[in-house]
């Protein structure tokens, strides 16, 4: 009922003051307004809706009101105002106010409930990593001469174009699947260079497959995407097979697995073995009939004529899987368990080998998927200009995204942004690496960030617990002895044996004198 009132309260006062404002502004008063109904109505909200993330009671601490409170405020401002102008592509102005309006104010009662202190920290990392990111890449601008704000505001234009955007989504679901396949070895403590490699040979031999192959439609896809699982998950199982039964590193077995990948791509990528002639300058394998195409989905709610690829699905339900699997399955606490410590895993039972041979070969099949959506949505052929060093990149966007399904998300699709709109930078004479420059900032400085911001906010919660513990134990009664045979004089101890008569003294005592 709460959360509905809001929506209406926000809603309301959208609609009212976009008559005398703009749009952009009546909405944030709108979801402000809403947000201050959601803070002076939470004292009646049921106990259960005011949990933080992870189930514990955090409203009415300090660091709830100094630092989560801000933290969803701001979240739900830029939520509705983003859900705004993507729905101001296809609808009217007012329309799309009131939809960001109704949506940044039913975020505003979910985050001021449910939004957890330690979620609220790392925003508050992603933040500063960002500001700290824009202000080196604007300094390294001004020193060489070029101005930043101009850069900037070029770049965002750019990137917000329709076409722009359908190209930031396209390379967003290949950076993801990558990513994806790169954090199931982060949480294993594995180190999974080797997802380049992967990939590239997964995707030659499943386009070779798809092309020589003439198969019904649907069995075709299905055809090319379990080659493409099967390859990359086998060549990944090698490095975890060295790992378990000869100790060798999976940093370095990945990292020479990738060289042989390449010799072998580059042997296989030849005229008469599995490539034929494309064009003048290039070669690759035969072209996949249309019926083994993966349709793309039109995108003109973007205002594109182009197609987001249709794998998209495959992304969507790979980061669903991931999720159930770390979460809801006793593998990925198996997982999770082994990564934070192999030790107390061997302890309690875990088959630290198996879970660290599952995990790579797990990460590999991932990996596999990387090259299809560009294979099946716009290619149809490997060929010398297929993508490369899609693996490298997902291992700065799991690192970016903390290896979290929904973080990955948001760090493919800026990382796409930041490729797509430096593309424009040569044309006004500015070099286009300044973009490599922000990626590698903000790679560097999320991570450090994250981790002061992270530590500090343990040791929060360990204070914060402590105090909640010593207050416990003052307010708890001792417990009273319970008497069993009041006409004998006998008690009965902690372990539930008769002690001695009231007569002849407890504890260690006869007749009220220590023995």
């Amino acid at each position: 009922m709460a959360a509905a009132i809001a929506v209406l309260v926000g809603t309301g006062v959208t609609v009212g003051l976009d008559l005398a404002l703009l749009w952009w502004v009546a909405l944030i008063i709108g979801v402000v307004v809403a947000f201050w109904f959601v803070s002076w109505s939470a004292p009646m909200a049921p106990a259960e809706t005011r949990s933080g993330g992870d189930g514990a009671k955090e409203e009415g601490t300090a660091l709830h009101q100094s630092m989560v409170l801000p933290v969803a405020l701001l979240l739900s401002v830029i939520s509705g105002l983003l859900a705004a102008w993507l729905f101001d592509l296809q609808l009217l102005e007012w329309a799309a106010a009131l939809l960001g309006a109704a949506l940044g104010s039913l975020l505003a009662f979910v985050l001021y409930h449910r939004l957890s202190a330690m979620l609220a920290l790392s925003f508050v990392a992603v933040f500063a990593a960002g500001v700290l990111a824009i202000g080196v890449t604007a300094a390294v601008l001004h020193f060489s001469g070029i101005p930043p704000l101009t850069t900037f505001d070029r770049m965002l234009e750019y990137g917000t174009r329709p076409n722009s955007m359908v190209q930031i989504i396209n390379d967003g679901i290949t950076y993801y699947l990558a990513a994806v396949a790169v954090a199931i070895g982060f949480k294993m403590k594995l180190f999974n260079i080797g997802v380049d490699g992967q990939y590239r040979l997964a995707a030659l031999l499943a386009a070779a497959v798809g092309g020589y192959l003439i198969l019904p439609p649907v069995i075709s896809q299905f055809v090319v995407i379990v080659t493409a699982v099967a390859v990359g998950g086998v060549w990944a199982g090698i490095a975890g097979y060295l790992k378990v039964a000869r100790g060798v590193s999976e940093v370095i077995s990945t990292i020479m697995l990738n060289a042989i990948a390449t010799g072998i791509t580059a042997y296989l990528l030849t005229e008469g073995r599995l490539a034929v002639q494309i064009s003048t300058n290039n070669i690759g394998t035969p072209p996949i009939p249309e019926s083994g195409w993966v349709p793309g989905i039109p995108a003109t709610f973007l205002g594109s004529e182009r197609e987001i690829f249709g794998l998209v699905f495959l992304a969507i339900a790979v980061g669903i899987g991931y999720w159930i699997m770390l979460n809801r399955t006793r593998f990925g606490f198996e997982l999770r368990a082994t990564g934070q410590s192999q030790t107390a895993a061997e302890a309690s039972g875990v088959d630290v080998k198996k879970m660290v041979f599952l995990s790579m070969l797990f990460s590999g099949m991932v990996a596999g998927l990387v090259g299809l959506p560009q294979l099946l949505g716009s290619s149809h052929y490997y060929a010398l200009d297929f993508p490369t060093g899609i693996g490298f990149i997902g291992i700065a966007i799991a690192l970016l995204g903390r290896n979290h399904p929904v973080g990955i998300v948001f760090a493919s699709l800026f990382w796409a942004f930041l490729n797509q709109a430096a593309g424009i930078l040569p044309f006004d004479g500015i070099p286009q690496e300044i973009a490599v420059i922000a990626q590698a900032t903000i790679v560097l400085t999320v991570v450090v960030v994250y981790e002061v911001v992270h530590r500090w906010g343990r040791r929060y919660q360990q204070q914060q617990i402590g105090k909640q513990l010593g207050r416990t134990t003052e307010s708890a009664p001792e417990p009273a002895a319970v008497s069993h045979g009041p006409e004998h004089g006998f008690t009965e101890g902690d372990d539930g044996a008769p002690g001695r008569s009231d007569e002849g003294g407890t504890d260690g005592t006869r007749g009220g004198e220590a023995q």
